[in-house]
């Protein structure tokens, strides 16, 4: 049922029949707002987010220069209002004069990849999980997706093989990977198609952006060598917010960060890699790495070999529990399966995952815990929610120990 105000989707339409395509501007200040979002909530409270009108321009700049969004396009990326990826795709099709396919319902299944052949959409975005979900119900199958001419991808590290099978349905076009935040209004490190692409990795820094490597003392690493450790932005970022609504935007961003070329860099929390071939891979947020036996890792390179462990494994998570004697941290890995109702010996899961471990990532890394659950808490953005596990974990391992 309708209620008071509003209108139904057929009277909206013929309501705007016969009407002027043509709107005069309404002239706004820069720090004006356009809306409002919330952060993740993926390492604590959501933050309130304020987008201005400069963040709408940052949106299609990125879009248009890294994944080439043109007016003739049909763009289509599975989101919501309430994640950063929802304003963003809108913005960037209607800035750019592409055209924005909507889709209502659940994008896990094969209704919504019928939908991208029906609506012959060429820009697909998506996340990663939701490609395990189209690759594991092999929900293309038969589908024609070779109007698509360029994917993109971002919420969550990509898997390779995961990748490899979506472009492998869109005639292998390539596949730009984004990262950034939603109070940045836009990626810090992206893929371009001016630039050589690998799977699962970033070709550099978006553009008009730049940013550092900090090691565990906070001195950047040089730009020319390989390494791994916290980013740190480069304070004048076109787009970003300026201001929080609900809490201290210089204590969340700046506080604590070190001074780069006389300016302070701005914290963002992802851990990311330069490769020897000078690709980037982000590794996760800096609160999701673990103390293993006195070598830190983060749980995004456990799950990378632990998801290869099993073809019955559609994907895992690692968290790292302190014992509450104290000590050192125990690894714990969590799997959900492809089928939900099998049944699945833990300790054999165990010994794959421990071989896993020592074969493709540290011999010195051991498997403490593993637990077969029926799925992973997530934020709405579709982001995992590593810290309620870990919360959940060592609940019930606290209640273990005292019975």
């Amino acid at each position: 049922m309708l209620r008071d105000g509003d209108m139904s989707w057929k009277d909206f339409l013929s309501h705007a029949a016969g009407r002027s395509s043509s709107y005069s501007p309404v002239y706004q200040s820069v720090d004006a707002l356009t809306n409002i979002l919330f952060s993740s909530g993926t390492t604590g409270e959501p933050k309130a987010i304020p987008w201005t009108q400069l963040s709408p321009i940052r949106c299609a700049s990125d879009t248009w220069a890294h994944l080439d969004v043109r007016p003739c396009d049909i763009g289509c990326w599975p989101t919501n209002l309430g994640w950063v990826m929802g304003p963003i795709i809108i913005y960037s099709c209607f800035l750019t004069g592409a055209t924005l396919a909507l889709y209502h319902g659940s994008p896990l299944g094969r209704d919504f990849c019928k939908f991208v052949q029906d609506a012959g959409v060429t820009v697909l975005g998506s996340v990663p999980s939701l490609v395990k979900s189209w690759k594991a119900g092999n929900c293309a199958e038969g589908l024609d997706w070779t109007k698509i001419r360029v994917l993109g991808t971002t919420g969550e590290a990509s898997d390779i093989d995961d990748n490899l099978w979506l472009t492998s349905r869109a005639s292998y076009k390539p596949i730009v990977e984004c990262c950034g935040g939603t109070e940045l209004a836009s990626s810090y490190i992206q893929g371009s198609l001016l630039r050589p692409q690998a799977f699962g990795a970033f070709s550099g820094a978006s553009m008009s952006t730049g940013f550092v490597i900090l090691d565990e003392q906070g001195t950047p690493y040089p730009d020319d060598i390989p390494c791994s450790g916290e980013v740190g932005l480069f304070p004048l970022y076109f787009g970003a917010t300026d201001r929080l609504l609900n809490a201290d935007h210089d204590k969340v961003y700046f506080d604590g960060m070190p001074i780069y070329k006389g300016r302070q860099l701005r914290r963002h929390g992802d851990i990311i890699q330069r490769t020897v071939g000078g690709y980037y891979i982000v590794q996760g947020r800096a609160d999701d790495t673990m103390n293993l036996g006195g070598i830190k890792t983060s749980s995004v390179e456990i799950e990378r070999v632990c998801n290869r462990a099993d073809e019955c494994l559609l994907e895992t998570a690692a968290v790292s529990i302190k014992p509450s004697g104290g000590g050192p941290e125990h690894l714990a890995i969590l799997a959900v399966l492809k089928d939900r109702s099998a049944q699945y010996d833990v300790n054999l899961l165990k010994r794959k995952f421990q071989t896993a471990i020592q074969k493709n990532l540290n011999p010195l890394f051991k498997v403490s815990y593993v637990k077969v659950v029926a799925e992973f808490p997530r934020t709405a953005s579709n982001k995992l929610l590593r810290r309620v596990l870990r919360d959940q974990l060592a609940q019930e391992l606290s209640n273990r120990s005292k019975l």
